[in-house]
C-alpha cells in the first residue's frame, strides 16, 4: 500500500487530477514528491507496517528500507495509534527520534500515518553546506593554483593552499623534466611498489605553519626555508606506497618510530618532528594517466582524529585540479627548454667577420614566463675585407619560430654570397622567403661594414633603427624601412654612414627598448640618452647597455650585436 494522500480529500483529488494530466502512475508520482522533500519522512499503513521511508529518512535513522517494507513498526509510540484512530496530529518518538505524526486519509477513511522527523531538514541543510564549502574550496584552489605556467610557482601554490587550512606541513616532489615517462612504471604484472625503480625526486615546494603569536619558531621549522633539492622516497614510507599504489594513502596517530618510516626522506622527517605531526597524507598527482609529482600532507599533534574520510576526497580533488595544470607547466617548460637549446645553438655558430673588424654578441631569453622567440644575428664574410651583419626577429615564438630563424639565416648566406648591396639582399630574402608556405615574416637590418672605404651601408625591412655609440654620444642612423621579409612586397632603400674607429654599431631587437604600453618614440629616446664608452671592450658595451636598458621582467628575447674597427698596432 502506498500513501495516497498527504492531507485532505482535496489534496488527493488534486494528486489523482495531476497524475492523470501527467500520464503517469499515481504512487509513482507521490513517491516522486515525497523523494524530494527536504525533511526525513516515513509512512505507515493503517496496520501500522512500514509503507515508505525517503533518503533523508534512511540517511537521518539508517533504517534499510529493505529491512523494513512491509513489515511491522516495532514498538510504535503509543501516540501513532491515537493519530491514526481519531486524526489528530500528535508528536512523539519514532525510530529513537522526536517525530510528528499526521494522519493519511482518503474521503474521510484513515488509510495511514505519515511520520515526520524535523531534524530532517536541518540534516539536509547541513549536507547541502558542506557540498557548497567544497565547491567554494575547489574553485578557491582553481584560483590559487596555476596562476603561472612555471612549474615551481604552481608546486609552491598548491603548498601553501594546503598550509594552515588542511595541513601543518605540505611537501610538494615532482618528476624532474627530463625524466622519461615511463620510468615511474614498473613492467606489468610486478610488485608496483618493490619493483618500481627509486627514481630521484625533486622536491619543489616546502610550506609549514607558522608558530602562534607570542610562541617561539621553532629553529627545524622555518616557514619560508627552501625546497630540499633531489630527495629518494623511503620505500614503505606513504608518499611511495601513493606513487605505487595510484591513490591517496593515510596514516592517522602515527607513533615516532612509525613517523620515521612513514614519511618519505630525512629532510621530512626533520620538519615533520619540529612541527609535531603524528597524521600524515600522501596524494598522487596524476595526469594523462602517469604520476608527475606527489603532495604530503602532515597534520600536528591535537588535530582531532587526523585526516578523514572527507578530507582525503577533497584534497584529492584539490591535488588532481592542480596535476593538470602543473602538466600543462610542465609540457610548456620543455617545450620552452627545447626552443631555447635550440635557439642557442643556433647563435652560437655566427659567420666570422674579416679580422679588421671586432664583434661582440649576448642572446638573453625572455625566461620560463614567456615565449621564446624568433631573435638572430649573423654575419658574412665578403670579398675586399667587407662583413655583412644582420639582425632579424621571426613574428611568433616558440619552436617554430626558432626553426624559422634557422630558415632565414641559411638563407641569407646564400643570398649574400652573390655580392648584393643590402637593399638588393633584402630583396632577394623577401621574394625567396615569400615562395615558402608556411615560412613567417620577420623583420630585418642588415650593415655592410666596409673599412676600406671607410663607411657602413644600411637596408632595414621593418626593424628598429641602428645606434652609433661614441664615448659621448648614441645616435641612431636613419635607414629607410621597408616591409618585414616574407610578405613579398619588397620596396628596400639603403643608406651610407660614416664608419669611424672612435664609432661602435649596436644592432638589437625589439627587447631592449619596447616597453608594453609605452609609445616606440619614448622607447627610442631611452636607447638616444644611453652613454658607454665606446673605446673600452665590446663585451663591456654590451653588459652596460643590458644593465641600463634591459627590463628585469623581460617580456620578449634580446638580441644584440656590436661591432667596431679593430685597432691596429703602429
Amino acid at each position: 500500500m502506498r500513501p495516497e494522500s498527504a492531507g485532505d480529500s482535496s489534496t488527493d483529488s488534486l494528486l489523482t487530477a495531476v497524475s492523470a494530466a501527467l500520464r503517469v502512475d499515481r504512487d509513482a508520482l507521490a513517491d516522486a514528491l515525497l523523494g524530494q522533500l527536504p525533511v526525513a519522512v516515513a509512512v505507515l499503513d493503517a496496520d501500522l507496517r512500514w509503507r515508505y521511508l525517503n533518503p533523508p529518512f534512511r540517511q537521518v535513522t539508517g533504517v534499510s528500507p529493505t529491512a523494513v517494507l512491509g513489515r511491522a513498526a516495532a514498538d510504535p509510540d503509543p501516540a501513532v495509534p491515537r493519530v491514526l484512530a481519531d486524526g489528530r496530529p500528535r508528536s512523539g518518538t519514532f525510530a529513537g527520534r522526536a517525530a510528528d505524526f499526521r494522519r493519511l486519509e482518503v474521503a474521510g477513511a484513515p488509510t495511514g500515518v505519515l511520520v515526520v522527523l524535523p531534524g530532517g531538514a536541518d540534516t539536509h541543510r547541513a549536507e547541502l553546506e558542506r557540498t557548497r564549502a567544497r565547491f567554494a574550496l575547489l574553485e578557491a584552489g582553481s584560483e590559487r593554483i596555476g596562476t603561472t605556467l612555471d612549474p615551481d610557482t604552481t608546486c609552491a601554490e598548491l603548498a601553501a593552499f594546503a598550509v594552515p587550512d588542511f595541513a601543518a606541513l605540505a611537501l610538494v616532489d615532482v618528476l624532474p623534466l627530463d625524466t622519461p615517462d615511463t620510468a615511474a612504471h614498473p613492467a606489468p604484472g610486478t610488485d608496483r611498489e618493490r619493483d618500481r625503480p627509486r627514481l630521484r625526486w625533486r622536491r619543489a615546494a616546502v610550506a609549514r605553519e607558522q608558530a602562534p603569536p607570542g610562541a617561539a619558531p621553532s629553529s627545524a621549522v622555518p616557514p619560508s626555508a627552501p625546497a630540499a633539492g633531489t630527495v629518494r622516497h623511503r620505500p614503505g614510507s606513504v608518499t611511495a606506497r601513493a606513487l605505487a599504489e595510484g591513490r591517496p594513502v593515510v596514516a592517522n596517530l602515527v607513533s615516532a618510530d612509525e613517523l620515521a618510516a612513514l614519511l618519505p626522506d630525512e629532510a621530512a622527517l626533520s620538519a615533520g618532528r619540529g612541527a609535531g605531526v603524528d597524521c600524515l597524507l600522501a596524494v598522487p598527482l596524476t595526469a594523462r594517466g602517469r604520476p608527475i609529482g606527489v603532495l604530503t600532507l602532515a597534520r600536528a599533534h591535537g588535530s582531532s582524529l587526523g585526516f578523514t574520510a572527507e578530507d582525503t576526497e577533497l584534497l584529492a580533488a584539490i591535488a588532481g585540479r592542480a596535476a593538470l595544470t602543473l602538466d600543462h607547466a610542465r609540457r610548456y617548460a620543455r617545450s620552452q627548454n627545447t626552443a631555447l637549446e635550440l635557439q642557442r645553438a643556433l647563435l652560437a655558430e655566427p659567420g666570422s667577420p674579416h679580422p679588421n673588424l671586432e664583434l661582440a654578441s649576448r642572446y638573453l631569453p625572455s625566461g620560463i614566463t614567456s615565449v621564446v622567440g624568433g631573435d638572430w644575428y649573423e654575419t658574412v664574410r665578403l670579398p675586399f675585407g667587407r662583413t655583412l651583419l644582420a639582425m632579424g626577429d621571426v613574428m611568433g615564438h616558440g619552436v617554430e619560430a626558432a626553426v624559422d630563424m634557422s630558415n632565414y639565416r641559411s638563407t641569407l648566406r646564400y643570398v649574400a654570397a652573390m655580392d648584393l648591396p643590402p637593399h638588393r639582399i633584402l630583396r632577394q630574402l623577401d621574394a625567396l622567403i615569400a615562395e615558402q608556405e608556411n615560412a613567417r615574416p620577420a623583420t630585418c637590418v642588415l650593415a655592410l661594414a666596409d673599412p676600406a672605404r671607410a663607411r657602413w651601408t644600411l637596408a632595414s625591412a621593418g626593424h628598429l633603427p641602428p645606434a652609433l655609440l661614441t664615448s659621448h654620444t648614441t645616435e641612431l642612423v636613419e635607414v629607410p624601412t621597408g616591409p618585414p621579409l616574407g610578405t613579398g612586397v619588397g620596396g628596400y632603400e639603403q643608406t651610407v654612414t660614416e664608419l669611424r674607429a672612435d664609432h661602435a654599431l649596436l644592432l638589437y631587437t625589439d627587447g631592449l627598448v619596447e616597453r608594453r604600453g609605452e609609445d616606440i618614440d619614448v622607447s627610442l629616446a631611452r636607447l638616444s640618452a644611453l652613454r658607454l664608452p665606446a673605446d673600452g671592450p665590446l663585451d663591456s658595451l654590451l653588459d652596460g647597455t643590458l644593465a641600463a636598458l634591459a627590463p628585469e621582467d623581460a617580456e620578449d628575447d634580446i638580441a644584440l650585436l656590436a661591432a667596431r674597427v679593430r685597432h691596429r698596432p703602429s
